[in-house]
């Protein structure tokens, strides 16, 4: 099972991605261009992860597993909660990161998706 040092390292591998804590200090949101596709609590237990999902992905998660449900303090239709359990394997929790970064990249300004671009090819 994924520990919070393992999700935060994830998160962070992401291109472009940093660490803020606009909400304070309990929160970690991880950001690409000014835009969370992460948030993980820093003293939580057992740990949990809201990510970003597609609005009918989200719904068929949360329907398939009992780990997953609509984002806690966010928009319901977008975000979901993962909480860490051994009912879902640490690949289809990366899985999760990875299209929650892809998600909120494709939405970014061409600008700056263009230099996302140019740092993973140098």
């Amino acid at each position: 099972m994924l520990t919070r040092d393992d999700l935060h390292a994830y998160c962070l591998q992401m291109t472009g991605a940093y660490e803020d804590f606009p909400f304070g200090v309990g929160v970690s949101v991880m950001k690409v261009k000014g835009k969370m596709f992460a948030l993980l609590p820093v003293d939580e237990a057992p740990q949990t992860i809201s990510l970003k999902c597609d609005p009918v992905e989200a719904a068929i998660l949360r329907q398939n597993y009992e780990a997953i449900e609509a984002g806690y303090h966010l928009n319901k239709k977008h975000w979901n909660t993962v909480t860490m359990s051994d009912e879902l394997e640490d690949k289809r929790i990366k899985e999760m990161i990875e299209d929650s970064y892809i998600l909120v990249r494709q939405k970014l300004k061409k600008a700056d998706r263009l230099e996302l671009e140019k740092e993973e090819n140098s």
